[in-house]
This record gives C-alpha cells, sequence and structure tokens, in this order.
C-alpha cells in the first residue's frame, strides 16, 4: 500500500515549528489525537477502578482499552500487559522479583548491543543474589549480535536471557527468535526490549519467543509511560512486593498506585494512528500490520537516502551496518566533535542530537567510549524534505 506522508505529516502539530526531527529514538512528536485523548480523559469524569458510578466506568474502561491496544499491536494478551512509569522503572521492578530465587551458581546474560534499561538491572539483581552475570558481544565491524554469541554463554544454571529487540543506537536488529530459542532449551526466560523495535515495525511476541517483551509508547507516537507484556500464567508465578489492600489479581499486582489514565488513553489513541495508517477499517490487529509495513518501507526509503549522501561526505563513519535495522543511523566524523555537528544542525531547525543515549555498553564496544556520535532516526513523520536538510547541514558543517 501507498505511504501519504504529508497526511500523516498534517496530523502533528509540533511539525508547525519547523524543526526537521531526526530526534525521534528519543521520544517521538505526538498527534494532534494523542494530544485530544488525554485531553478528554483528564476533563472527563475519573474515580479509582470500578463499576458503580460514571467515573469508575470510565476509568475503567481506559485501562481496558489500553490493555487491548498494545496486545494488539504486539500480537500479546492483554490480561498480561502491565503499565508504569517507564520501562526503565518496570525493567528494575522485574529484575527484583524475578532474581528474588536466583543464588550463587545461576547466571544471566546481558549483551552489549542493549540499552542500559535492560542491562544494569539484570547486573545490579544479579549482584544482588550472588549470581553470574554473562556478556554476549557484537561484531564491532558490522554491528551483529550472532544467536551464537549468547548460545555459547547459555547452561542450564542460566535463569534469564536479557537481549534488545534493536539497538537504539545502531538501530541493529538482532535474531531475536534465535536467541530465544537457545535460551529456552536452556531453560530460561527472555527479556526483550522492544522500545525502539515497536516503533518502526510490525512486532509478534510469539514470533520473537519473548517471555517478557517491553516497550515505550512515547517512542511510537504516545504519551511518557511504560509497558510490559508477558503471559498472565507466567506474571501468576512472579510475587512482587505490593501494599497489602492493593490487588494480587494480575497484571494489576504489578501496577503500583493508581495508573494515570490520561497517559493510558493517549496509548490507546497512538496505537489507533498507527493502526491508520493500514486504513480505516477493519480489525485493528491487520491494520497494524499494514499500516507498519507500509512505514517499515517508507522509512527505510529516506534511510538509503541518507546513507548515500553521507558516504558522499568527507570524513564521515556510519557506524550502523547491520544488514537488518531499524531507519536509525550512527555517524562519527574524522577529526571532528559529533557534538558540534549536533549543535551546528540545530541552529539550522535540524535536530539530530549526539551521544550514546544510554546505550553505553555498546558505544564503548563500538570504540566510541562514553560519547558514541551523531544519532539520525527517522519517524512516521519524516519525509524527503528533512532528508535534504539534513544533508545540507552536515555538508555545510563540514565546509567550515
Amino acid at each position: 500500500m501507498s505511504y501519504d506522508v504529508a497526511a500523516v505529516r498534517a496530523c502533528f502539530p509540533a511539525l508547525r515549528a519547523g524543526a526537521a526531527h531526526f530526534d525521534g529514538p528519543g521520544g517521538s512528536q505526538v498527534p494532534e489525537s494523542v494530544a485530544a485523548a488525554v485531553a478528554a480523559t483528564m476533563t472527563a469524569p475519573m474515580a479509582n477502578r470500578g463499576r458503580t458510578t460514571e467515573a469508575e466506568r470510565n476509568a475503567d474502561d481506559v485501562v481496558l482499552a489500553a490493555r487491548q491496544a498494545v496486545a494488539d499491536l504486539v500480537a500479546g494478551d492483554p490480561g498480561g500487559v502491565v503499565f508504569g512509569r517507564s520501562m526503565t522503572q518496570l525493567t528494575y521492578d522485574l529484575s527484583r522479583v524475578l532474581a528474588a530465587g536466583w543464588g550463587p551458581g545461576d547466571e544471566v546474560v546481558v549483551t552489549r548491543l542493549d540499552h542500559d534499561a535492560n542491562v544494569r538491572p539484570w547486573v545490579q539483581a544479579a549482584q544482588a543474589r550472588g549470581a553470574t552475570v554473562r556478556w554476549a558481544g557484537f561484531d564491532p565491524a558490522t554491528g551483529e549480535l550472532a544467536p551464537e554469541a549468547v548460545g555459547e554463554l547459555l547452561s542450564d544454571r542460566t535463569r534469564l536471557v536479557a537481549v534488545t529487540g534493536a539497538s537504539n543506537l545502531i538501530g541493529t536488529r538482532p535474531d531475536v527468535a534465535a536467541i530465544s530459542d537457545l535460551a529456552h532449551d536452556a531453560g530460561a526466560l527472555t527479556y526483550v526490549d522492544g522500545v525502539h523495535l515497536t516503533a518502526h515495525a510490525a512486532v509478534d511476541v510469539a514470533t520473537l519467543g519473548a517471555d517478557l517483551y517491553a516497550c515505550s509508547p512515547y517512542k511510537f507516537l504516545g504519551p511518557h509511560l511504560g509497558c510490559v507484556v508477558a503471559s498472565p500464567g507466567l506474571l501468576e508465578t512472579l510475587r512482587p512486593d505490593k501494599l497489602l489492600p492493593s490487588t494480587d489479581a494480575v497484571p494489576e499486582r504489578f501496577e503500583l498506585g493508581t495508573l494515570s489514565y490520561e497517559l493510558l488513553a493517549g496509548t490507546t489513541a497512538a496505537v489507533d494512528f498507527l493502526a491508520g495508517l493500514g486504513g480505516p477499517e477493519g480489525a485493528r490487529r491487520p491494520r497494524l500490520e499494514a499500516g507498519m509495513a507500509a512505514l517499515e518501507e517508507h522509512e527505510d526509503r529516506l534511510r538509503e537516502r541518507i546513507e548515500v549522501g553521507v558516504r558522499a561526505l568527507p570524513g564521515v563513519t556510519v557506524r550502523s551496518r547491520a544488514r537488518t535495522r531499524t531507519p536509525t543511523l550512527l555517524l562519527t566524523f574524522e577529526g571532528r566533535d559529533a557534538a558540534d555537528a549536533y549543535r551546528f544542525l540545530a541552529a539550522r531547525g535540524v535536530n539530530a542530537p549526539a551521544g550514546s543515549f544510554y546505550a553505553i555498553e555498546a558505544s564503548r564496544h563500538l570504540g566510541l567510549g562514553d560519547t558514541g556520535g551523531l544519532r539520525v532516526g527517522l519517524a512516521p513523520y519524516s519525509d524527503d524534505t528533512d532528508v535534504d536538510r539534513l544533508l545540507a547541514g552536515l555538508g555545510e558543517w563540514l565546509d567550515t
């Protein structure tokens, strides 16, 4: 199906300010429909969830709708959708719960490719229990994380493998399904950080083999919060600390305190916007699959344009080289600081930030220390004019 980027862009009020946004991997812009859903929820009668008063029903309906929306987005079970303040917060909470049964001799595997939110919680939880942390590296020359790099670390004492669905730094999409198969053969769970992947591709948690799948709506056009999707059966086996009078039902037992109903309404609206890319009618999941396929084709075309353009510029190295990746490029510059390019472009209304973006292990593994490079990330509202402005700005900076 065709992708009407002009129609998409018209839905984003923030674009009227005139900037070309390549900062989506750090947080996307928001369509009008998402902002309207947040506002409508905040001005409607609301109370703690229940089915007696209108206010209680409104709150309950918002939560249930958001669980269903996220489940449709990743082909999961709405009864296993857990919401929290952020993916980082949820991962810390779940790492403590899962690690409660670990001890000396047990092992957890993390990767050098991951955002630190899918590294440090597991490292610290393992250390607190006396368990061993094993590190899977990726090939700095290609950006590839081979399943064998994880497989060779597994044993019958491996309790969990934490792996990214896509690198937020260089875009690499490892073969999560193959890694999950290896982990499951060893009797381990997989915790997949899908924060970056979910914004760019249709996700099916069963196909990935993800026992727990984490994502963040503010990376896919929604508001700031996090979610983890798992099977209700798995969640039933986990016993988090909670307040005595709070419910023990799944998934609510993992949601500490009252949820932000307005943010959940915005999340549903964001999923509906993505589904709308696949057509106005029909069940949500098929429309999401069609819409995300069209989006992926659009973003890949723009990514290829950028790659061709920057490779024609002197002294630029593209660090994003994996065969399968998101439309996210990390650029470094011979003898020049990427932070200077960031500031130069920003002054010209082109937002492409520099740094390691919490993927500190990946940046170090690439030989870039803690400073990383210039990250260029595409989003549903990116168009050819944005690409033209980026390439012109980089060329101008390199000529200075």
